[in-house]
């Protein structure tokens, strides 16, 4: 497999923190695991930096580790690893990595006096779930600044392919409110692809080589796999694994509520707020919480018993919901790729808008109330602009009616700026509700 290094939004926070902290802060990267942390990490180095000590604790010595046990003597520290990894240290124009932090308590309580040194600057990686779970025990550094990163975005996507007129034009359309017209037939078949082949670089890297969408999926089910021996470790009963692979299955019954008991049992509810906070730690589900008082301030009425999960990567989530296949054979993928896949694929757009929602930095909130003895209005997302709030309604099909989003309009109507209906088709006019195409999502 070649070696592909892709333009990451993060980079430009990278370069922020860099020219704002001037040594007074490290940097920690979190996210889930093969979203390409380390890689833009050392480029990053490689690029800003004059020289740079990339230290991976998956694979470091004892005799690296134990450096931090001790940290009495900074400059013999310093010494060592010039001497193990055959680098020379500039004061002020170096930076040392602490790639996969976690595996090395001692190293990330040692920042606190890393930093305070000054002579070099300082950026972890690791995943969120890990590095809570190995450093229970140790001072955590108030000396640091954090970033989440996420799987590639459409856009980033797109840069990988290449690309980098597509999303300005879509701006400037979605700017005018102008339908994309004979554009548009493309631009949904690339979000589809994106949706198909997913953010996940590793992904991305086997469609550039062999643009077999087959081997593509293999890929997927490597990274599928690995998640799910990862929360074994955390959680031997698998349950944890559990809950992971029946998102698309909760999703798919279009239930007001992901119910884990469906999945695992009756539990305590201890048992299961620890697995969910663990779940959500690991970044590998968007957690979509029911917001009791939809207004600014979301977060004060969040109902912690009352969520739905979504899969960190829309590529991921395809895979996982055709897990029953010894692979996703190409013809499923060809279908959707048309759009001509018989089964309603609604829960797919709705989690590649949770995505995309969560990727320009929206948390997650729905809202649910009763309509009748029997049936429930549901806001699939409520996001929060300035004073306002913007009520989001996702459809693959019927989007002539939206009984849920008027009534909640109607019911919040002081509280509401903008409100969204998120379709696949171009864009539609309306005096009230905005009809935007799924590809509009990362501008709203």
């Amino acid at each position: 497999m070649s070696i592909f290094t892709f333009k990451r939004k993060i980079y430009a926070k990278m370069l922020e923190w860099k020219s704002e902290s001037r040594g007074r802060t490290a940097l920690l990267i979190e996210g889930a695991r093969r979203i390409g942390k380390s890689t833009i990490v050392e480029e990053f180095a490689k690029r800003e930096y004059e020289t740079y000590i990339l230290i991976d604790f998956n694979k470091a010595s004892e005799e690296v580790k134990s450096l931090f046990d001790d940290l009495m003597d900074l400059e013999f520290i310093f010494l060592r690893l010039q001497a193990i990894f055959h680098k020379s240290l500039k004061r002020r124009n170096s930076v040392i990595i602490f790639d996969e932090v976690q595996r090395c308590p001692n190293a990330r309580q040692a920042i606190k006096y890393l930093v305070a040194d000054g002579r070099y600057d300082y950026i972890e990686t690791g995943s969120l779930i890990s590095i809570k779970k190995n450093t229970e025990n140790i001072t955590i550094p108030s000396e640091e600044d954090r970033l989440q990163m996420h799987p590639m975005d459409f856009e980033e996507f797109r840069w990988a392919m290449n690309d980098e007129a597509t999303v300005p034009t879509l701006n400037k359309f979605f700017e005018k409110r102008q339908p994309l017209g004979a554009a548009f037939r493309t631009t949904m078949r690339i979000l589809r692809l994106y949706a198909l082949v997913g953010g996940m670089p590793q992904a991305v890297v086997e469609y550039l080589e062999t643009n077999d969408l087959r081997k593509v999926d293999a890929i997927k089910r490597k990274i599928l796999k690995l998640y799910t021996e990862d929360f074994l470790k955390l959680d031997p009963s698998g349950n944890m694994s559990k809950l992971f692979e029946s998102i698309p299955a909760q999703l798919s019954r279009g239930t007001n509520r992901y119910i884990s008991s469906s999945i695992i049992g009756k539990v305590a509810k201890s048992r299961e707020n620890s697995l969910l906070q663990q779940l959500e730690d690991s970044r590998t589900v968007n957690v979509c919480y029911h917001c009791d008082d939809p207004n600014v301030g979301m977060a004060l009425t969040k109902n912690q018993d009352r969520f739905k999960l979504f899969v960190c990567d829309t590529g991921l989530f395809v895979t996982l919901a055709f897990w029953d296949k010894n692979y996703t054979e190409n013809i499923i993928y060809e279908r959707m790729l048309s759009d001509k896949l018989s089964a309603n694929l609604g829960y797919v757009y709705e989690n590649l808008v949770a995505q995309m929602l969560t990727a320009k930095g929206d948390n997650l909130f729905y809202h649910t109330w009763a309509q009748d003895e029997k049936h429930n209005y549901e806001i699939d997302f409520i996001i929060s602009r300035g004073k306002k709030i913007c009520p989001i309604e996702v459809k693959s099909s019927g989007y002539k009616t939206h009984a849920s989003l008027d009534a909640f309009c109607e019911k919040f109507s002081e509280r509401i700026q903008d409100r969204y209906l998120i379709y696949t088709k171009d864009l539609g006019n309306s005096e009230q509700v905005q009809h935007i195409p799924t590809c509009f999502t990362l501008f709203i």
